[in-house]
């Protein structure tokens, strides 16, 4: 699968990362991520790419639980729906949870200054709204 130019544009870190599965033994399975500024793409085959997972940036409520080990740095990514999704990675200079954390106050911040104009011009459209909500106020 090739990407395009915009979306290489827009890759912010690729790179191996281990993601704890959900059934009862919880192994550590190795996994391909691409992280853009929407989305962590997860996948399994590293050559392929192929059945990935798209963890969108907006359904991400936060990363926490960062605990450094001798060799690991582990951490969960908590979901709008409060499902949570641990990852480990080397601790040297890997760091995806710091990066990870820095795209989602980025993504936080363009959707506020998107939402506030989108406001502000909603607002400036029509006056009238606007002199009705002063003559509301004490």
């Amino acid at each position: 699968m090739k990407m395009s130019a915009e979306e290489i544009s827009q890759v912010l870190k690729e790179g191996e990362l281990e993601k704890r599965s959900d059934n009862l033994l919880q192994f550590w399975k190795r996994k391909t991520c691409v992280l853009t500024t929407d989305s962590l793409n997860i996948y399994a085959d590293t050559q392929k790419r192929t059945k990935g997972k798209e963890l969108k940036l907006q359904s991400i409520k936060k990363v926490d639980c960062v605990e450094r080990t001798g060799k690991f740095v582990y951490f969960t990514i908590v979901t709008t729906d409060n499902k949570e999704i641990d990852f480990r990675c080397p601790g040297e200079d890997n760091c995806w949870n710091a990066v990870i954390t820095m795209a989602l106050i980025d993504y936080q911040n363009r959707k506020a200054i998107q939402d506030f104009k989108t406001r502000q011009d909603n607002e400036s459209a029509s006056p009238g709204q606007q002199e009705r909500r002063m003559a509301r106020a004490p």
